[in-house]
């Protein structure tokens, strides 16, 4: 196993030279003037990050490696190259983590977002696994139609838990649901639903996504966001169809529940505490990922805590975490103005891109629809398995869903529902932009100083 790992590791430094040799040296000529590379118009950042994704799209079974070397190559570039970039201030910023930004030329470091998710996504992993072990869904066949409605209904369950629960919680819960109603015979394309029907769950609600949580922060009524729910429900609709019928042709849902299955009521309760961490965490700090660990800590004096699952969850949580840090290095400072073509083009993006700089970026520009845009870079990450924090964690329990071509191929029905669901809402509601800054925005008492402050800022100058 030693000698295994070690293979491992040399494979993986010779891969980092050679793209070192092949993205950084022939760019040292270029280091003189000061200026970041480019080919032609497109800064070499694009390139890499570009290359990046095809590697992971090809290679399928090497994903970990494409990402990590990816990583490194990117970051090798940026402090060569890039004048302006300084790697502790893009990481840990210079304002304080959950503190609104005070003009465009302050950050918010990556480290929160970073921490966050690694304790979703390995704290989320210990909850499916507890909720699988609980009985819970051993005994739904008893409760789920037997034909393809079945499938169906799980999905709506998926999309109506993730409406107030993260949407890597939703979509693990209802993987560990399918795992045992359907024998572990689970259809790809039923697995790219779950990861939809989870994403279209949080992004009607300011609780049940990161980035209509984050748009919650930034000033964004509640209300503003509620009507992503008509573009959500309606792909929703679409796509269960079509992925029950694919699951049920595939593997039948069990019929009648196991005899002699008992329900773990502790296990419940703990999986409760988990769940009702992550929401407390997420309203009081912005910090989803400490709740769950706090209740994980808790649980530990009720049952064991199945350690074992986190392992089996660390390399895909270090791949969503290396492609989150490469996305956040891309200079997309300049936005295209905010419009209803703007926001399906960000579904689109986000499917590749991580969807939480994007929507940074958006907040910062103002003056999007806010329900629309929600939809957007929320149900658009389902369109390819990396697009989104929920399908890279239900891989870790489906890892056939790696396969980007038979993801596409085999969940077709996914893009077709988003073009469905963001038309429909634009023809039922149109484009209604909203200033997510106009309650904010006040004079800073410093002449000719324009400035965005929090209540507290303009309570600490007296005015």
């Amino acid at each position: 196993m030693i000698n295994n790992l070690s293979n491992a590791v040399n494979i993986f430094f010779r891969k980092f030279l050679l793209l070192i040799s092949l993205f950084l040296i022939p760019l040292a000529a270029s280091a003189s003037t000061g200026k970041v590379p480019s080919v032609g118009p497109v800064r070499v950042e694009f390139i890499i990050f570009g290359l990046i994704l095809l590697g992971v799209a090809l290679f399928n079974k090497q994903t970990f490696f494409v990402a990590v070397a990816g990583l490194a190559v990117l970051l090798t570039f940026k402090i060569a190259f890039d004048p302006g970039f300084h790697f502790f201030e893009h990481l840990f910023g210079t304002t304080p983590f959950g503190e609104q930004l005070l003009d465009k030329g302050q950050r918010q470091g990556e480290w929160g977002l970073i921490l966050n998710l690694l304790g979703l996504l390995l704290g989320f992993a210990i909850l499916s696994k507890i909720f699988e072990e609980s009985g819970v869904p051993d005994i739904l066949p008893n409760f789920l139609p037997d034909d393809w409605k079945g499938p169906f209904v799980l999905l709506i369950f998926i999309f109506i838990l993730s409406s107030f629960l993260d949407n890597i919680a939703a979509a693990l819960i209802g993987g560990a649901i399918a795992m045992v109603v359907f024998k572990k015979k689970v259809h790809i394309g039923y697995i790219a639903a779950i990861v939809a029907a989870s994403n279209a769950g949080g992004s009607g609600s300011v609780v049940g996504d990161t980035t209509t949580t984050m748009m919650w922060i930034d000033g964004v009524s509640a209300l503003n966001v509620l009507h992503g729910f008509i573009a959500a429900g309606i792909a929703l609709l679409f796509f269960a169809w079509f992925a029950s019928h694919q699951q049920d042709k595939y593997q039948r849902i069990q019929k009648d529940a196991s005899p002699n299955v008992k329900v773990d009521w502790v296990k419940i309760f703990c999986v409760g505490m988990m769940l009702a961490g992550a929401i407390i965490s997420n309203i009081l700090y912005d910090m989803p990922g400490l709740g769950v660990w706090i209740a994980i800590v808790l649980s530990a004096f009720l049952r064991p805590v199945p350690w074992k699952e986190v392992p089996g969850a660390i390399k895909g949580t270090i791949f969503l975490l290396c492609l989150v840090f490469c996305a956040s290095l891309m200079p997309i400072e300049d936005f295209p103005n905010a419009s209803w073509i703007t926001a399906l083009a960000l579904g689109f993006l986000s499917s590749v891109f991580n969807n939480i700089p994007l929507t940074k970026l958006c907040l910062v520009q103002g003056h999007f629809d806010w329900g629309m845009l929600a939809y957007s870079v929320g149900f658009g990450g389902s369109m390819i398995w990396f697009g989104s924090s929920a399908g890279v964690a239900i891989t870790n329990k489906f890892p056939e869903g790696r396969n980007v071509i038979l993801w596409v191929k085999n969940g077709w029905h996914i893009v077709a529902a988003y073009i469905i669901g963001f038309f429909a809402l634009y023809l039922i509601m149109g484009w209604e932009p909203v200033d997510n800054k106009e309650h904010k925005i006040i004079n800073c008492p410093v002449p000719g100083c324009p400035m965005t402050h929090k209540p507290e800022v303009k309570k600490a100058f007296n005015y």
